[in-house]
């Protein structure tokens, strides 16, 4: 049984209900930053995938609310916690965590210096998060209609990603390695909106392209495998599968012609033509701000 600090978890309980007065999602951590209940189907390997349609407590970042009432119940439920999750991805703000880590041995924070010289962006003022390793967590936000994966030093070594399906230790958090903290002078920021150049770097690549077919019009060469990569979406990917490619074709100034082909293929994949209109949109919005 977890050592109980009830102090420990009234400061984490009020940083989250804190959390949550500013629109973020949160869930209860234990000391190792994990979440602070386990999942109720953890002695059935035979259970079906569950992200809290059976009602109980216990599915990770699926737990996360912005509900005061639900929140002390999580807490409730967890009096062990000594720390709470924001969770990455859900509205209003989509949070983006970037996570500069040092424990590996190299210079995260360099490293994300010379990713935005070379593709031209600027990271805005916005809250970081001091962490207990000598890290930081720098909270962005964005866009509705993108999801943007979790990844582990994909960027750049020492630079991890936060996005959809992913947490955050909020700050106030107690943990086996210290407390997590507000940089002085964030506090009171929110959350600032991604650079596009950076948002871009945070999609994941394409796969390899099919060779391309003789008389695919529009969508031939480059074009038809970008149709190709939004045709090969499954359930959950479609929006940012399609959000990539066409920032990919008005980059490559094959927008007026393939955006067209790039509609048609999302369609195909299941999305409504408003929601697939609305994304070839803000990819159009994201590519004429570029830096």
């Amino acid at each position: 049984m977890a050592t109980i600090d009830r102090q420990a978890t009234t400061l984490a309980l009020a940083h989250a209900l804190s959390a949550a007065e500013r629109g973020l999602a949160v869930i209860p951590l234990s000391r190792t930053k994990l979440p602070a209940l386990r999942s109720p189907h953890r002695t059935d390997p035979a259970a079906p995938a569950c992200h809290g349609e059976c009602g109980r407590f216990g599915h990770g970042v699926y737990d996360a609310s912005t509900d005061p009432r639900r929140i002390r119940a999580l807490f409730a439920a967890a009096p062990w916690a000594t720390g709470y999750g924001i969770a990455c991805g859900l509205p209003p703000h989509h949070l983006i965590g970037i996570d500069l880590d040092t424990k590996t041995g190299t210079d995260a924070s360099a490293a994300l210096r010379e990713l935005a010289l070379r593709h031209l962006f600027t990271i805005p003022e916005t809250v970081v998060v001091l962490t207990p390793s000598g890290g930081r967590h720098l909270w962005l936000t964005g866009p509705a209609d993108v999801a943007v994966p979790n990844s582990a030093g994909r960027l750049a070594p020492g630079i991890d990603v936060r996005g959809a399906g992913g947490y955050l230790a909020g700050p106030g958090s107690r943990t086996a390695h210290g407390v997590y903290g507000t940089a002085p002078g964030t506090a009171h920021l929110a959350p600032a909106p991604c650079p596009p150049a950076l948002l871009r770097l945070l999609l994941p690549p394409p796969r390899t392209p099919a060779p391309p077919r003789a008389g695919t019009g529009p969508a031939a060469g480059h074009g038809h495998g970008l149709v190709q990569f939004v045709l090969a979406a499954h359930e959950g990917q479609r929006n940012t599968r399609l959000f990539w490619a066409a920032c990919r074709a008005h980059e490559n100034g094959l927008a007026p012609a393939l955006l067209p082909a790039l509609l048609e293929a999302a369609l195909g994949t299941g999305l409504t033509e408003r929601e697939a209109r609305a994304t070839l949109a803000s990819a159009a919005r994201l590519t004429r701000r570029r830096p």
